[in-house]
């Protein structure tokens, strides 16, 4: 009985994070331009903290309490979920286009930062250096972005000055507030059925709890492939690990020191390998074909098989 009452708040608590991500990057957006924010600002910061606010919530949260096998773990099941199957999944229903500064500029800022974050890592804790080396790189990239010149970003026409109102302000809250809510519930919910079934907090974060962080992604992303869309791309799955590794994971280690198991080190070995996987698929064709994207999966659902079953 007790295990599936734990699910029922795992599963409310995945939908609240869904819910409050999406009216929270709705109303911040906004907001912001209400403040004449530019466009690219915007979405650098605004609208990537809100895709990646569910995991930074979960992670920051469960580093408050000291457990840090779900702090690291939800980051990096997150983004071999990410890769694996959003970006494979959404690659079979459509192939997804790419271009040069995709591949050489943000995909081996992915790969130089995930190869630091092992590094790092590797002795089963990460400080307070290391979280302030991680979000001090990402400040530098978005400075980088923000200063380079890209005739497209700078010929950019301001986006029409929005009213806000008392609602916009208070959506804004109830989205944090939900959000928060949500990573609260589904840090406890989630230890609790692992410690039921006899898992470590570790695997349930880098599966369960990473699947659940991942459901505004995943459920975009489906819908967009099914509409024909062509708002979630390569680029928006790469900037979201960028941000959940060098952001999310950066600044939450930089406020508490985060300790994990042993199996943080396979783990971002594989994501290692997925990250270098994409890079090529990315380069190939200059696209990812529908094959690619069954290869992504299938790594992902290996991956899943051998963090549950370490021995099979």
């Amino acid at each position: 009985m007790e295990i599936l009452i734990n699910a029922l708040i795992f599963v409310v608590s995945v939908l609240a994070l869904a819910k409050g991500s999406s009216v929270f990057v709705d109303s911040a957006v906004k907001i912001a331009r209400w403040f004449n924010i530019p466009t690219l600002v915007i979405g650098l910061t605004v609208v990537a903290f809100g895709t990646s606010a569910p995991e930074f919530g979960v992670t920051l949260l469960a580093a408050v309490q000291g457990m840090g096998d779900i702090s690291v773990g939800n980051i990096i099941g997150s983004n071999i979920f990410n890769l694996g199957f959003i970006l494979g999944g959404t690659a079979l229903f459509r192939h997804l286009n790419t271009d040069r500064k995709l591949v050489f500029r943000d995909g081996t800022f992915l790969l130089g930062g995930t190869v630091l974050l092992t590094l790092l890592i590797w002795d089963l804790s990460i400080t307070r250096i290391g979280g302030a080396v991680l979000f001090g790189l990402l400040i530098i990239y978005i400075v980088f972005l923000l200063f380079q010149k890209d005739k497209k970003a700078a010929g950019e026409v301001p986006d029409k000055k929005e009213k806000i109102g008392w609602k916009d302000m208070g959506l804004f809250v109830l989205g944090l507030a939900m959000i928060v809510g949500g990573a609260h519930f589904l840090v406890e919910s989630s230890t609790s059925i692992a410690r039921i079934i006899g898992l470590s907090d570790f695997v349930i974060a880098v599966t369960v709890v990473a699947f659940g962080t991942s459901a505004p992604e995943l459920a975009t992303s489906i819908a967009a492939s099914v509409k024909g869309h062509h708002g979630i791309s390569a680029g928006n799955l790469i900037g979201s690990d960028i941000f959940n590794i060098f952001g999310v994971l950066g600044l939450t280690a930089l406020m508490n020191d985060l300790t994990v198991e042993a199996g943080a080190r396979s783990n971002l070995l594989v994501l290692i390998g997925m990250v270098l996987l994409v890079i090529i698929f990315m380069r190939h064709k200059w696209k990812i074909t529908r094959w690619e994207g069954a290869i992504l999966i299938m790594i992902g659902l290996v991956r899943w098989y051998f963090t549950f079953f370490p021995g099979g």
